[in-house]
């Protein structure tokens, strides 16, 4: 049984070859497949020097070998490396996660989150294995195709011209056009291609057992040497529609799963842009808080600016006609003020989509701020439009704050019945 290793990190840290982190050494093997991870990928996820991974703006979990590397966020650069601190945090990100849908979770409870056997590749993993488990027991598509062909029982239909001509000898078979079952459809294919992965990387876990209890109720398929360009070949009706929050599930584990080099190194990202999700999770909780209030809250919508270029604002709140914006940003700013870039960016937006108040909005680690009317910044000449830097403490004690919605949209004097 293997015995699998933990680390928990936080997002900006780095780990050099040969030291012991949460009492785990970086092995050389470890370096050599995260490097050549990376550079698979544009070198996108982290930056590597000699014998070092300096890990950036995403967060999630890797897994390469026996060693499992937990990323987790944070706004203060000089965040306590104390285990209540990253229990705090793993269990904020994978409510902002489950918040933003990329992960599926209902409840979860409180003493397995904080235990290290259970990371967030179990979370995801057990996700995918319930979506396949429920597709099992509806009943899988039967996909049919027709095949035109000798056979030695009437099927389907006879193509007499050809089945005189073919069968002169054995008169016995019949040439007919029918229908026959295709085991190796495109969807079992991927789908099982990701329970392969699921079981190669988890020996000795319980997901892994699940998981092989799930591949024996599975039809055998012949795998696609090449899958990762298959995606976009998957068809899409009425029939392969409750297949597609698994395929989703799938196509993220196989495009975030190599096998590197000839010494089986095996490594599976699961990372995510914590900008990206920062903004999406604002934009949830704002969703939440808005549907009370008849307000309406829209994503990111571009416009035309200049020849082929666009801009697009990560939020747009609109009452009764009238327009806010929102430009979120992850990082602690506290200390410092925003770039003239960024004021720039946001005076755009105002003139574009004829806003009277637009912010930026920064996590902090202190107290939110407290905004009056009176606080929104007049750009010069521009007496209609204007801009704030707000700053808002993500936690309600050690949980995610779920009133962060309401607060934000009182910051804008958005009431239930009228805009100020």
């Amino acid at each position: 049984m293997n015995k699998f290793k933990s680390i928990q990190i936080f997002e900006d840290s780095i780990l050099i070859c040969g030291q012991e982190y949460d009492g785990c050494k970086i092995e050389e093997s470890h370096f050599q497949a995260l490097a050549k991870f990376n550079e698979l990928h544009q070198n996108k996820y982290f930056k590597i020097e000699l014998k070092k991974v300096t890990f950036q703006n995403f967060v999630g979990v890797i897994q390469v070998c026996d060693l499992i590397i937990e990323i987790l966020p944070k706004i203060d650069k000089h965040e306590l490396e104390e285990e209540t601190n990253k229990q705090k945090w793993q269990k904020a990100l994978v409510e902002m996660l489950r918040l933003t849908r990329k992960l599926n979770i209902q409840q979860i409870d409180e003493a397995n989150i904080t235990k290290q056997t259970t990371d967030l590749l179990d979370i995801y993993f057990e996700w995918f294995l319930n979506e396949v488990q429920i597709l099992i027991h509806q009943g899988l598509i039967k996909p049919y195709n027709k095949e035109t062909s000798k056979i030695k029982e009437l099927r389907g239909k006879l193509k007499f011209a050809r089945h005189i001509a073919k069968n002169l000898i054995k008169k016995e078979r019949l040439y007919t056009t029918h229908q026959v079952y295709d085991k190796d459809l495109l969807i079992y294919q991927i789908l099982a291609q990701a329970l392969e992965i699921i079981n190669s990387i988890t020996p000795g876990k319980y997901i892994n057992s699940r998981c092989k209890m799930i591949q024996l109720n599975f039809p055998e398929i012949t795998e696609i040497q090449d899958i990762t360009n298959v995606f976009n070949e998957i068809p899409s009706n009425r029939k392969t529609e409750p297949y597609e929050k698994a395929l989703t599930i799938a196509r993220s584990i196989i495009l975030n799963y190599a096998n590197i080099t000839n010494q089986n190194q095996k490594i599976l990202v699961l990372l995510f842009d914590i900008n990206l999700l920062w903004k999406e999770y604002i934009y949830v909780r704002l969703q939440q808080t808005a549907k009370k209030k008849g307000i309406i809250i829209k994503g990111q919508k571009a416009r035309p600016f200049l020849e082929k270029k666009s801009i697009h604002p990560d939020i747009i709140i609109e009452k009764c006609g009238k327009m806010a914006i929102i430009d979120t940003k992850w990082k602690n700013i506290d200390n410092v003020l925003p770039s003239v870039q960024d004021l720039r960016q946001m005076y755009a937006y105002n003139e574009y989509w004829d806003s009277q108040k637009a912010m930026l909005l920064y996590p902090t680690s202190g107290n939110s701020t407290e905004i009056k009317q009176d606080d929104f910044g007049k750009y010069t000449n521009r007496e209609k439009n204007s801009c704030y830097l707000g700053k808002i403490n993500i936690f309600d004690g050690d949980k995610l704050d779920d009133k962060i919605g309401d607060t934000i949209l009182k910051w804008f004097y958005i009431k239930n019945n009228s805009t100020k």
